[in-house]
């Protein structure tokens, strides 16, 4: 029934296996992708012809986690696979980052790229199982793909770069890095690093770069026994077109952008562009489609020879020249830490916000649940480019950009033992003309020092370019947004002044060298230094105060055995700390708290509270206590949070009281010593020894009391009282000897020697 193809290769000590011909047969190209027990579903369709008017390129990528690949039922209300999570957005975009430059110029016919991970073994990431299952579905579907393309995950521990690592081994080293790459050139890198230098992330990725060779060798394998045959792709000959274009308007363009000021420019080059639709007026829509593809083409023509024969950039700065920067903080006054970074026509406004633990960020994924307590979420709206368009929730784009500034700064964070705060960044875009996202790197460093955020060192960001032709190519510095558009590589680098933090690359053409990168990574490295020098003029260090307006947050750590009186029966006593004294409260199982508020009184009340409760009771201290229930023989004090102590009349005062409720009445402020603590913690308290105004020890004017004779044991009751056997013929009835049971002592309540020696009156 099946005509299954397999191939498998080992790599990374684990097995690599592609099958094809099982499942989902009815898509142009299907792959189950198996690394460890991890496995990716990836489906290929591509629609056979285009749409009417049609001028782009519709590839969508879909990536989806099965909560039932791990074992896992999702949380929430609902009880299935809901929208799509940041880490689906992410990885969606991870494999369409490396795939899209692959497809032919002009193919315009709409491919659906969905990856499903099936199965998950809690230590194989399904992103680059997913990464390469698409590229291999793609590579047999028969569509115009030019790859494939291979992926792999890369670590650094001990100086050793490590293929595909775990999670866990990724947080132990210093770098999580995926590379996609064809076999003669990278296509993508993504990465976070703890500060590695350029010569240490340039050797990670040509380590990448030759482990993805091994899996696009078994892509191949793979093709030659289950391809489809490809398709045949007409691409139409428009040389004719575009030289009677250019003739045109050649010299307006040129014109356009000797222009620096980006209006001024933009006005010129949609003058340019009204003269084409004027000269094809009238001519089907098609023809008009071409003709405005065209026009974008002879620009890209005009920038890119400018830029390799002339060294002239747009806006007439050099190749390695970093536009004018403007950084300040403090700017806005209510928040708790806040900057405005410009840089040329580029603009962000960055907010830092500190929260308590209860503000962390809850992911439910395919590991369970986790807690992430840095956050970073960048907004684009369109008024930043001068654009009218669509205000709302983040699309892909926004996500991916937030992430990137997220993994820059990422590593230079306080751990949670030092600063137990939730941090959020956020960065809102009033300006664009070039790496917004690296502005949002410099200014969201810059508001988290101004919050007090105790950040390791200074991060900032830089955005390169690439024009290549042929042999010939010129790495840029700071590109501007035409730039970005026009040329064929958007190379972006954070780090601080020791190394590297954060490393994205995406490109449009068929990969780059080993030449261009490492030129690359030198020219963005002087860029840093320049950014983080014109960053230091704000604020050099963070500040060693937290705003008035963020909370405060104060660590204690108790004994284990301790938690429970803490959080009292179906958490009573925690309920009430945090009710009394207005601080929020929280505790692990290893016996951490972590006590929050703005008002320091309110976290000292709380922990003064908290410390009374787990500190044991000391014979001869005096405390403050509060009087919780009066009794016929004295008042039960509340004196160290949830420690009570019995008060007996007898020490209430220095003279003969009555009855308690004549001294003291209950929820009274009073101070008592501790005299006594049994052998079952019961605690008797003093009031008379104590000036209760001041709190100062009196001296006790009493005369002692006479010790007590010894009552012996059971031999010497023997002695006194006589043998056992004897006494009862002697006593006669034991009713009739003693009388009647309410009548055996002076108050009727029992026998006095039964109670405590601390409950019996002189």
């Amino acid at each position: 029934m099946f005509e299954t193809k397999t191939v498998s290769v080992e790599w990374g000590g684990k097995t690599l296996t592609l099958e094809t011909g099982r499942v989902a047969r009815q898509a142009d190209g299907a792959v189950l992708a198996t690394y460890g027990e991890t496995v990716v579903l990836c489906a290929v369709t591509a629609a056979k012809s285009v749409k009417d008017g049609q001028d782009f390129f519709p590839l969508t990528v879909h990536y989806q986690e099965k909560f039932s690949a791990a074992g896992r039922i999702p949380g929430g209300f609902f009880k299935r696979e809901r929208g799509a999570t940041e880490k689906e957005t992410l990885v969606s975009r991870l494999i369409d980052r490396p795939i899209r430059p692959l497809f032919p110029e002009g193919f315009y016919n709409e491919i659906n790229v969905i990856c499903q991970v099936l199965s998950y073994d809690g230590e194989t990431d399904p992103d680059i199982v997913a990464m390469v299952a698409a590229s291999a579905a793609l590579t047999i579907s028969g569509v115009p793909f030019m790859g494939p393309i291979g992926a792999a995950r890369v670590g650094f521990q001990d100086g050793e770069y490590l293929l595909n690592p775990s999670a866990a081994k990724v947080a132990e080293g210093r770098l999580d890095l995926v590379v996609a790459a064809t076999q003669d050139a990278v296509m993508m890198v993504e990465s976070e690093a703890k500060e590695l230098t350029e010569d240490e992330m340039l050797g990670a990725v040509i380590f990448a770069h030759e482990e993805s060779r091994k899996v696009i060798g078994a892509i191949i394998d793979l093709a030659e026994k289950a391809a489809k045959d490809p398709w045949e792709l007409t691409i139409a000959d428009n040389s004719a077109m575009k030289a009677e274009i250019k003739g045109l308007i050649g010299d307006d363009i040129a014109a356009a952008y000797k222009l620096t000021n980006k209006s001024e420019r933009s006005d010129a080059l949609n003058a340019a562009r009204a003269k084409v639709k004027a000269h094809y007026e009238g001519q089907d829509g098609q023809t008009v489609m071409t003709a405005i593809k065209l026009t974008k083409k002879i620009e890209a023509d005009v920038v890119r020879t400018a830029i390799l024969k002339d060294g002239q950039r747009i806006d007439g700065r050099k190749l390695d020249q970093v536009r004018p920067i403007e950084a300040m903080v403090g700017f806005l006054p209510r928040t708790h830490g806040s900057s405005l970074f410009t840089r040329g026509e580029t603009q962000a406004i960055c907010t830092t916000t500190l929260g308590t633990k209860d503000a962390e960020q809850m992911i439910d994924g395919l590991d369970g649940l986790t807690y992430q307590n840095f956050m970073l979420h960048y907004n684009f709206p369109p008024y930043s480019v001068g654009e009218v368009g669509r205000f709302g929730a983040p699309g892909r784009r926004e996500i991916g950009h937030g992430k990137l500034a997220w993994r820059a700064l990422h590593p230079v964070l306080p751990s949670k033992a030092d600063f137990p705060y939730t941090i959020r960044i956020l960065s809102d875009i009033t300006e664009s003309n070039g790496s917004s996202s690296m502005a949002t790197v410099c200014g969201g460093c810059l508001s988290m020092m101004d919050a007090g955020v105790p950040i390791e060192r200074p991060v900032s960001g830089i955005a390169m370019g690439l024009i290549l032709e042929g042999s010939e190519f010129a790495v840029l510095s700071d590109i501007l947004g035409d730039e970005d558009h026009l040329g064929d590589m958007d190379f972006k680098v954070a780090g601080t002044e020791a190394g590297i933090t954060s490393l994205q690359m995406d490109i449009k053409i068929a990969g780059i060298t080993k030449e261009i990168m490492g030129q690359a990574l030198a020219q963005a490295k002087e860029g840093r230094a320049h950014i983080l020098g014109e960053m230091t003029k704000a604020l050099g260090s963070a500040r060693t105060e937290l705003s008035a307006h963020a909370p405060r947050i104060e660590t204690i750590q108790i004994d284990k055995s301790k938690i429970r009186d803490v959080i009292g029966t179906g958490g009573k006593v925690i309920r009430e700390i945090v009710a009394e004294t207005g601080a929020k409260v929280d505790i692990d199982d290893e016996g951490v708290i972590k006590i929050s508020s703005s008002d320091i009184a309110q976290i000292e009340a709380a922990k003064k509270w908290i410390l009374g409760i787990v500190e044991e009771a000391e014979v001869g201290k005096i405390y403050d206590g509060k009087v919780v229930n009066i009794v016929d023989f004295g008042a039960f004090v509340n004196f160290m949070g949830g420690k009570d102590g019995l008060v007996h009349v007898s020490e209430m005062k220095n003279e003969r009281v009555e009855k308690p409720t004549d001294v003291v009445s209950e929820g009274q402020e009073v101070k008592v010593k501790v005299l006594e603590i049994d052998n079952r913690g019961k605690v008797r308290l003093s009031m008379r020894v104590v000036d209760q105004e001041t709190g100062a020890e009196l001296e006790d004017t009493r005369p002692p009391r006479e010790p007590r004779e010894p009552r012996g044991d059971r031999g010497d009751r023997g002695d006194r009282r006589g043998p056992r056997n004897d006494r009862g013929g002697d006593r006669g009835p034991r009713r009739d000897s003693r009388g009647p049971r309410r009548d055996r002592d002076d108050n009727g309540g029992g026998n006095p020697d039964h109670l405590p020696a601390f409950l019996k009156d002189d």
